[in-house]
């Protein structure tokens, strides 16, 4: 996008807002549903910008226009904010309101400060609103400023809802309603207003395609004791569907009619919300007359512990999902020995073509990552057509992908050596396998929050004085989101109840070490939360490695490892081999025996 009309963009804006009396608008980059990918239509943030990162805060006021986002995407916003107008400005640490202190220190008091509440969370809209009425600041959530000049607005997509097969699925819906229910009863609500989607899909069995690299399906819904009520474009819903859902009590009623749904319940009534699941928008829109009672959605503590069946498709995908990517691999070194052409944009298209041969493959679970060289060093990095990397020289090539599968999600982040790895590189490189061995073998008692386990794969990167901004650990989801709370391994994490580790949440483990302009090394696997032994001092858990993917061994600088942690190594490369073999080749099976091979 082109920096003068970005400037173009702005200006208009600020045309809008001094009309309206408006010192300050702020933008995220967030949807009804807190999509991690939102669609187009909810894109304000990038039309109005051009930063197209998943983590970005927009504030315009009548003179400026500054936009905030963490460490991962610092330079790709420096790249993509070029003589746009718009000064890029660090979030650092867990300070996610760094914004709202920079807008309390450069708006007058007395002035008015504007969001969409329609696309703001409930709690973030409450410590803003908080840290602004201290300054004597008024936040106003009315108003959807860019509806007035974004003129083209991608429509709300119209794609078929279908069920999740019933191969695997380890309950019926009619099963998920009822233990809801019974959550619903102890927490004394007979009413629970649902806006997220990866909640509302599983709930149902229900997926869809109306977000990338998701399989869900735009919608909200209300749940009671003896009824469902779904607001969705009812177009999206099949005939013989709408009879099957029908039978199990719930009823379609049109997605716009959601933000009345609050007001229209019966006097008395008790609605359980999650404020960090729903749009202050939204519940604006609430009658007076019920009683509204706040805490975690059910459905976020019951869909994250996945289910026995649940886990062994997932171990079934991933050895497809393996298999993909030793297919990948091989090709990537046979194509360079043969002096191809290689480019990050090239290999990235490879990589979901070999995925795609995969039975029950049914989309990527976020774009490729394929960062070579200092590119690499650059945690969400994605080539273009118009701005990558040539694979050629030496340099190390980081791979950051994942797919959608019926039997599961997958996320797997690898970096290989181009060329003769350099000390350097080996160094980096191991001290970073340290960190994910550290983790990945750790023993912890039951009641732990996740956030704490972070220290466990930092550990080693401390020692030698090293760091990295992003978390180390993220919930996945089952044939759902790539990224699924409640659990996350971060310092920055809030420690509440609700993160602690339970048997059967899967988790991404993926410490790294960036060098800017050099390179970058994060080696993620995903593993799944189970029980490993009760003493008499309680009951500890673990983790069991999912992931079937080689770790490239000419990386690894064997006098910086311990004895065991050359045993869990060629432990988990056996276990590859065992699992992968059979699904494997020529080429690529030959590839995956060599990479194999005991330390």
């Amino acid at each position: 996008m082109h920096a003068s009309a970005i400037s173009e963009r702005i200006g208009q804006l600020q045309k809008v807002m001094q009309a309206k009396g408006i010192a300050a608008a702020i933008f995220t980059a967030t949807d009804p549903h807190f999509s991690g990918y939102p669609h187009a239509h909810w894109r304000a943030l990038q039309w109005l910008s051009g930063f197209d990162g998943s983590s970005g805060i927009l504030v315009v006021t009548e003179t400026a226009a500054c936009l905030w986002t963490d460490s991962r995407y610092w330079i790709q916003a420096e790249r993509q904010l070029q003589e746009t107008g718009i000064s890029p400005m660090q979030i650092e640490g867990g300070n996610t309101l760094s914004f709202a202190q920079w807008v309390v220190e450069n708006i007058p008091a007395g002035k008015t400060v504007a969001l969409n509440g329609q696309v703001t969370g409930l709690e973030n809209a409450r410590r803003l609103e908080k840290l602004l009425s201290q300054a004597t600041l008024k936040l106003r959530t009315d108003y959807d400023l860019i509806s007035e000049i974004w003129t083209d607005r991608p429509q709300l997509p119209e794609n078929a809802v279908y069920e999740h097969d019933a191969r695997f699925t380890a309950l019926v819906r009619a099963e998920k309603l009822s233990a809801l229910r019974e959550k619903m009863s102890e927490l004394d609500v007979n009413w629970h207003f649902i806006s997220a989607l990866d909640d509302i899909a599983w709930l149902l069995n229900l997926r869809g395609s109306d977000l990338p690299y998701s399989p869900l399906f735009i919608s909200h819904m209300l749940v009671g004791m003896n009824e469902v009520r779904l607001f969705i474009d009812e177009a999206k819903i099949p005939d013989m569907l709408r009879e099957r859902l029908s039978a199990d009590g719930i009823s379609l009623r049109p997605y716009k009619k959601a933000s009345s749904a609050l007001a229209e319940l019966s006097a008395g009534s008790k609605v359980l919300i999650d404020p960090q699941r729903i749009t202050v928008g939204m519940l604006e829109a609430k009658s007076e007359n019920i009683a509204v009672v706040e805490g975690i959605s059910p459905s976020v503590l019951m869909k994250s512990r996945k289910a026995q069946p649940e886990i062994e498709h997932i171990r079934e995908t991933m050895e497809k999902d393996g298999a993909a990517l030793c297919e990948f691999f091989s090709w990537v070194e046979s194509a360079l020995s043969d002096k191809e052409l290689l480019t990050e944009v090239g290999i990235a298209d490879k990589l979901d073509a070999f995925r795609m041969e995969k039975e029950g493959y049914v989309s990527s679970s976020f774009s490729v990552i394929a960062g070579f060289g200092a590119n690499s060093a650059l945690p969400h990095y994605r080539a273009t057509s118009e701005e990558y990397a040539v694979i050629e020289g030496q340099g190390l090539l980081l791979v950051d992908s994942g797919a959608q599968y019926l039997g599961g999600t997958t996320d797997v982040t690898r970096v290989i050596s181009i060329g003769e790895p350099t000390d350097a590189q080996r160094y980096d490189f191991t001290v970073v396998l340290k960190g994910l061995i550290a983790l990945s073998s750790g023993r912890f008692p039951r009641s732990v929050r996740a956030g704490m386990l972070d220290a466990l794969a930092r550990s080693p990167l401390w020692n030698r004085g090293l760091n990295y901004g992003h978390g180390t650990g993220h919930g996945v989801g089952y044939f759902l989101n790539v990224h699924e709370g409640p659990q996350s391994i971060s310092y920055h994490a809030l420690a509440d109840e609700h993160t602690v580790m339970e048997e059967g949440m899967v988790t991404s483990i993926e410490p790294a070490v960036y060098r800017p302009g050099l390179w970058g090394i994060r080696i993620e696997n995903l593993a799944v939360c189970c029980k490993v032994e009760e003493t008499e001092f309680g009951e500890f858990l673990g983790f069991e490695t999912l992931t079937l993917v080689p770790i490239d061994t000419r990386l690894i600088d064997r006098s910086l490892l311990l004895q065991s942690e050359i045993d869990w190594v060629n432990q988990y490369h056996a276990c590859v081999r065992k699992r992968l073999e059979s699904h494997l080749t020529g080429r690529a099976k030959d590839w995956l025996i060599e990479r194999t091979q005991a330390l």
